[in-house]
């Protein structure tokens, strides 16, 4: 029973993996993921998140199986 997660660019970067996993019990939504994966670090309010490929906001449910992400805002020019 876990929920997988996936890190990309500068986040990556910030956690020091690109994946990782924890038990499906241990957090409700996707906010309680990065808390957790991220030593209780804020999550910058542009932060990207999906689940399960669907961008998602911080404050969805997570289930055990899901696959979260969390991508740093991107800019253009």
């Amino acid at each position: 029973m876990s929920i997988n997660i996936r890190l990309f660019a500068s986040l990556r970067e910030q956690i020091g993996e690109s994946e990782l996993s924890i038990e499906a019990n241990k957090a409700d939504n996707v906010r309680e993921v990065w808390t957790i994966i991220s030593n209780d670090s804020p999550m910058q309010a542009n932060t990207l998140c999906s689940i399960n490929m669907e961008y998602v906001n911080s404050d969805h449910k997570v289930k055990d199986g899901d696959e979260v992400a969390f991508f740093p805002p991107v800019t253009g020019g």
